[in-house]
C-alpha cells in the first residue's frame, strides 16, 4: 500500500477531518511534518514522530517542535523505505535513560542485482535500534534486529509495538513482488510448501528489549530467526494493538488490490499469505496448501475485510471513557486511500466484532456498506493513531485540505504524496472540554 506514497497520488477530500459525533471535535496540534509515518508518547503533550524520507525523529512538545531532530539516519527512501516505526519503554526507572526503539531502512551497497528479477532499485535491509533518550537526543544506538538485504523496496512494514509483557512485536512485510515464484524471494514464513527457511520476514516477530528471542523455544520452531515469530503469512501491515481488557494482538493487512484486513492474531495465527487473501474460498480446502510447521501454525480467516481496497493503517483501541461509554475500548482502524477512520464494536468474548446488516457476512463490497462505521473523515492519508498518557486519542496523517489529486482524469494538478503534502498531528476533544 505505502508504494502509493512516493510513486502514486491519493485523493482527500474538501472537508476539513470531522468526527460523525456531535460531542466530539477535531484539534489541530502541529502541521508541517514531511512525509510522518509513525509516533509514541513520551508524555502527556510530548510526542515522537517519524519522518520518513528524512531518517529523522522530531519531537513536538505543547505543540511546539524542538529545534532540531534527536536524531537523523541516512535511510534508503526507495518505495516503502525510510524510518518506519517507533516504540517507547513504557517502564521507566526516574534518572535513567529511556529506550526508544526504531525500525528503519538502510541502504547496503555490498551486494548485487545478479540474482534477483528486480535490478532496478538499490539493495536495503530493515533492522531494529535501541536508543537511550538523553538531553533531547537518542544516542547509543544498539542493534536489536538484522533484516535480510533486498533490491524490493516494498513491503516493508515496519510498525513496532511495546507490549505488557515489555517484549518488542514487530510486524515485518514479506519485501518481496506478490506473485513472485522466484527462490530468493519466498519462505516457508510466506506458506510456500517449498520455500526457504525463514529469515524474519512476512510476520510479527518478538524479541526482548535486548533483542533476544523471548522464550528458549520458538511458537513455530527453534531454530533462528523462526523462534522469533509470533505469527506469519503476512503481506504487509501498518496496525497492531493489544486489547485492553484481553491483552489479545490484532492487526490490519494490506492486500494485493483487493480484501485489505482485520486479523485476530492469536499465537502462530497464519493469515495465509501467499496462498490466500481475505476470506478463504472453502471449496479450495485452503488450509492444505498451507505451511503449518508440525502443526504449531494455524490459519484462521480475517475478522473483517475490505473488497475494494481502503488501505488500512492505524488500529487502536479507545482505552479511554473521555469519549463517552459508548466507544469505550472499542475498535478504530484508519485508512490511508480515503481518510477515514472506521468503529467497530467487539462481541462479549472480545474475539469477533460486531457486524450487522450488509457487513455480516464480514465483507465490505463497497463504500456505501461502510457508512454506518464510519466514524470520521477527512483526515487526508492517516498513517498513525496512538492513545496520549491522558486518555486522548491522537491521529497522524499526510493532510493538504484539497482536493488535489482525482480519482479519474487528468492529474496535472495533483501534488503527489512525496511532493510536500505536509504531515498533520489532529486529536480529538470532547466538547465538553471545550466548555
Amino acid at each position: 500500500m505505502l508504494a502509493l506514497m512516493s510513486q502514486h497520488v491519493f485523493a482527500m477530500n474538501n472537508s476539513k477531518p470531522i468526527i460523525h459525533d456531535e460531542t466530539i471535535s477535531v484539534q489541530v496540534i502541529y502541521q508541517g511534518l514531511k512525509f510522518p509515518t509513525k509516533m509514541a508518547f513520551l508524555a502527556p503533550n510530548d510526542i515522537l514522530v517519524l519522518e520518513k524520507n528524512e531518517g529523522k525523529v522530531q519531537r513536538i512538545m505543547n505543540g511546539i517542535i524542538s529545534s532540531g531532530p534527536l536524531v537523523k539516519e541516512n535511510v534508503s527512501t526507495e518505495s516503502e523505505r525510510g524510518m518506519l516505526g517507533i516504540a517507547v519503554e513504557q517502564s521507566v526507572i526516574e534518572k535513567e535513560p529511556r529506550y526508544v526503539f526504531l525500525y528503519y531502512t538502510l541502504p547496503d551497497t555490498n551486494q548485487s542485482n545478479d540474482d534477483f528479477i528486480n535490478k532496478k532499485s538499490s539493495f536495503a535491509s530493515n533492522h531494529v535500534y535501541r536508543y537511550e533518550l538523553e538531553d533531547n537526543k537518542l544516542i547509543n544506538p544498539k542493534p536489536m534486529l538484522h533484516l535480510p538485504s533486498f533490491p524490493q523496496s516494498i513491503h516493508n512494514g515496519g510498525v513496532l509495538l511495546m507490549g505488557k509483557d515489555n517484549y518488542i512485536y514487530i510486524l515485518v512485510g514479506s519485501v518481496s513482488p506478490d506473485y513472485s515464484s522466484h527462490r530468493l524471494y519466498n519462505t516457508r514464513t510466506q506458506n510456500d510448501l517449498n520455500g526457504s527457511d525463514a529469515d524474519g520476514r512476512g510476520g510479527i516477530l518478538r524479541i526482548t528489549q535486548d533483542g533476544k528471542p523471548t522464550e528458549e523455544k520458538g511458537i513455530l520452531g527453534d531454530e533462528y530467526p523462526l523462534n522469533l515469530y509470533y505469527a506469519y503469512g503476512i503481506r504487509n501491515g501498518f496496525g497492531m494493538d493489544f486489547d485492553p481488557l484481553t491483552g489479545n494482538l490484532w492487526d490490519t493487512e494490506n492486500a494485493a488490490g483487493q480484501n485489505d484486513e482485520i486479523n485476530f492474531v492469536t499465537p502462530g495465527f497464519n493469515s495465509g499469505w501467499k496462498i490466500v487473501s481475505g476470506i478463504s474460498p472453502k471449496q479450495l480446502q485452503v488450509v492444505d496448501k498451507l505451511v503449518n510447521f508440525n502443526g504449531e501454525g494455524r490459519y484462521q480467516d480475517p475478522k473483517f475485510v475490505w473488497n475494494d481496497t481502503v488501505g488500512p493503517t492505524a488500529l487502536k483501541f479507545l482505552n479511554t471513557d473521555k469519549y463517552g461509554k459508548q466507544f469505550e475500548n472499542d475498535m478504530l482502524v484508519g485508512d490511508f486511500h480515503n481518510g477515514n477512520i472506521y468503529h467497530f464494536d467487539l462481541n462479549k468474548d472480545r474475539r469477533e466484532l460486531v457486524l450487522k446488516g450488509s457487513l455480516a457476512d464480514k465483507i465490505a463490497n463497497d463504500s456505501k456498506e461502510l457508512q454506518d462505521i464510519t466514524f470520521g473523515q477527512g483526515f487526508g492519508g492517516i498513517t498513525d493513531m496512538q492513545m496520549s498518557p491522558d486518555g486522548y486519542l491522537y491521529i497522524l496523517s499526510v493532510y493538504e485540505g484539497g482536493n488535489n489529486c482525482p480519482k479519474e482524469g487528468p492529474q496535472k494538478d495533483c501534488i503527489p504524496y512525496a511532493s510536500g503534502i505536509e504531515g498533520t498531528i489532529f486529536k480529538l476533544v470532547p466538547n465538553s472540554d471545550l466548555s
